[in-house]
């Protein structure tokens, strides 16, 4: 099982699927299981690869799901991204240089690169590559290049703008940067994260022999909320939670499916209990 990862390779196929506009065949299945009643609605098992074309009136889509370890389900619809149509060209060129012309745009306009690393020499590394890249094209639109860098790339904490009304000046501006010279044409900072405080709890799988039992015995808030678990327990086992974790004689075992979960939500309770009386307050709770 691919636990944290469990449903990105159905993505990732499923992408490629619409990359190539093929459906791969479902992997180690010959037949289709005779539980199903596979004559009722549209759902059939692909035995065999099969194209997908594109539609005029509408694009490929997919389902994926992911059945998590822990017993979480979660389901995804991929949709096939559409290009649009490329602005017409006015027919204005404001200039060019190695690597490309920019055309459709006022040469008076600044147009902002931005870009980022997690240290200086990252960044500069960054603006080496995209120079290198650009240097390579013959041609691209400053817009474009600046769209493209402030919504699909991740941003880190050391950035900076290159700001330029043509090609020649953003290419010497990315040249500046790479090399670390002082540059009108770049401005650069850095910003600290302040990051916040999540509650992540595991699911199943986590236990061990003798979980819990040192809380127990040297936190008191730890073991009143362990207690209010036991207690509210009771009325529906016909074991203790308590004897469980310390594996007292003729209780169950912690492996057992219907004794590991509620235990584990008893656990996952009393940690949260001792932390916020630390003043550990969390603002997102995950598990």
């Amino acid at each position: 099982h691919t636990q944290a990862a469990a449903g990105v390779g159905g993505v990732i196929k499923m992408v490629l699927a619409m990359r190539h506009g093929t459906l791969p065949r479902t992997l180690h299945v010959d037949a289709p299981t005779s539980e199903v009643d596979w004559s009722q609605g549209a759902v059939r098992l692909l035995t065999d690869r099969q194209q997908w074309p594109r539609e005029e009136d509408r694009p490929r889509r997919a389902a994926v799901s992911s059945f998590g370890v822990s017993g979480t389900n979660a389901h995804m619809i991929l949709e096939e991204y559409t290009e649009e149509p490329a602005p017409a060209d006015d027919g204005t060129d404001t200039g060019g240089s190695e690597g490309g012309t920019v055309s459709g745009q006022a040469g008076d306009v600044l147009v902002p690169w931005p870009l980022s690393g997690t240290t200086e020499a990252a960044l500069r590394a960054q603006a080496q590559r995209l120079h290198a890249c650009l240097a390579s094209k013959s041609t691209y639109r400053l817009p474009d290049v600046g769209y493209a860098l402030a919504t699909t790339r991740s941003v880190f904490a050391h950035r900076a703008v290159v700001l330029a009304r043509d090609t020649g000046e953003a290419m010497a501006g990315l040249a500046d940067l790479a090399a670390g010279e002082p540059s009108g044409r770049v401005l650069t900072g850095s910003v600290e994260r302040q990051g916040k405080t999540v509650f992540v709890f595991p699911g199943q799988g986590s236990q061990w022999r003798g979980m819990a039992t040192r809380l127990l015995a040297q936190s008191p808030v730890f073991a009143a909320r362990m207690d209010e678990c036991a207690k509210a327990l009771a009325e529906f086992t016909d074991w203790s939670l308590l004897d469980v974790l310390h594996e007292t004689e003729g209780s169950p075992s912690l492996d057992r499916v219907d004794v590991v979960q509620p235990a584990l939500f008893a656990v996952m309770v009393s940690l949260a209990a001792l932390w916020r009386s630390y003043g550990v307050e969390p603002d997102a709770v995950v598990g």
